[in-house]
């Protein structure tokens, strides 16, 4: 065994013996509790139907894109998708980008420069944090949502300042002080650069997200929107400026030194878009994550819970959280702990996840249990 092989087998065998040890699954249980599908899209019979409609109406559609999108791979209907997209989201403009890691990568690797600063709170997704290292900015980072630290970074910033936030944290499912965020930025002169991930599809009129519910659509500078989670597809979009997106064709390594989608994909996108338009999902959401406050609330349970489709019940360590989650799964309900160092270490729980395709049974089984697991 050469060297470099011993180094991966040691590394290994250190996390398999701390119980960190992450293994790829494919078992399916009854109940899904765990997935970002918050709509059910992804499972969606109708939003299938219309896919395979609308593919069926391209007869010239390749299986693949053969190049990138500055070579061989854009599409006419690409351009229009993102035209479509832009206007649901009430943006002047908007680029697609094969997957949201590759959005985030591109959008804070490329545009911050050095002499710049990018502070961002400290609970944002590693892939923001890994585009803000490969940019040669200044970097801070504020204690999550805590307005009074993010101010004395911005006092501080030199260049040109950008503060990234996500409006939902995947993690916590707790919601960013958004218009308090943005405020604090027109005062130091900052760009607000918004990941809307988790809340897309579920907060906002027809889900349009939670940037749009506020209000604050034409004061961010960039929103990033994946299709991944609530629209059941894959891919993301950056949102922004004319500007912006035209920058990011030219300067954007994730974007342009990659194989575009192919063109079914973009068609799945354009139609869950469509299917999203036709009825407003985030009042059947709302109404699955009152449901699941109030049998937590009446079984006298109380775990900060949030507006969100993401609830969270934090254990005492690794151990705790992976028999937790054993215990819901031994029940056919599909919940997954969350464990150090994906989140610090202390901060590890279980990550339920609510969907409007979840009936009062399953919550109300989900709730019996975790009673039962709160008095272990």
């Amino acid at each position: 065994m050469n060297t470099a092989e011993q180094f991966l087998a040691a590394r290994l065998s250190a996390r398999k013996e701390n119980g960190l040890l992450r293994t790829l699954k494919t078992s399916v249980m009854p109940v899904d509790f765990c997935s970002n599908d918050y709509l059910g899209f992804a499972h969606s019979t109708q939003l299938k139907a219309n896919i395979e409609h609308a593919l069926s109406k391209m007869p010239y559609a390749k299986n693949g894109a053969t190049g990138s999108r500055l070579l061989s791979g854009n599409h006419s209907f690409t351009e229009e998708t993102e035209q479509f997209i832009s206007a649901f989201h009430e943006a002047e403009s908007g680029l697609i980008f094969n997957s949201g890691y590759d959005a985030n990568l591109g959008l804070l690797s490329s545009i911050p420069q050095r002499g710049d600063t990018i502070i961002t709170d400290e609970l944002i997704h590693a892939s923001l944090i890994d585009g803000a290292r490969l940019s040669h900015a200044n970097r801070y980072t504020f204690k999550h949502n805590d307005l009074q630290q993010l101010e004395s970074k911005l006092k501080i910033a030199k260049g040109n300042i950008y503060v990234v936030v996500e409006s939902v944290y995947s993690m916590d499912g707790d919601l960013a002080a958004l218009t308090e965020i943005n405020e604090l930025c027109k005062t130091y002169h900052a760009a607000l650069i918004v990941d809307e991930a988790h809340a897309v599809g579920t907060f906002g009129e027809h889900g349009k997200g939670l940037v749009h519910e506020l209000g604050l659509q034409d004061q961010v500078f960039a929103r990033v929107v994946t299709f991944g989670k609530a629209l059941g597809t894959h891919g993301a979009v950056v949102l922004g400026s004319h500007s912006l997106r035209q920058y990011l064709i030219n300067f954007a390594r994730s974007f342009i030194y990659t194989t575009a989608a192919a063109i079914h994909n973009i068609v799945a996108i354009k139609c869950a878009y469509e299917q999203l338009i036709k009825q407003d999902h985030a009042i059947l959401i709302r109404q699955k994550i009152e449901r699941f406050h109030q049998l937590t609330t009446q079984s006298g349970l109380y775990y900060g819970a949030t507006t969100s489709p993401i609830q969270t019940v934090m254990c005492s360590g690794n151990k705790a959280a992976i028999e937790a989650a054993a215990t819901l799964q031994q029940a056919g309900l599909d919940v997954r702990p969350i464990l150090s160092p994906t989140v610090p270490e202390g901060k590890e729980r279980l990550r339920i996840c609510l969907h409007v395709f979840n009936n009062d049974e399953e919550i109300n089984k989900l709730v019996d249990i975790l009673q039962l697991l709160s008095k272990k």
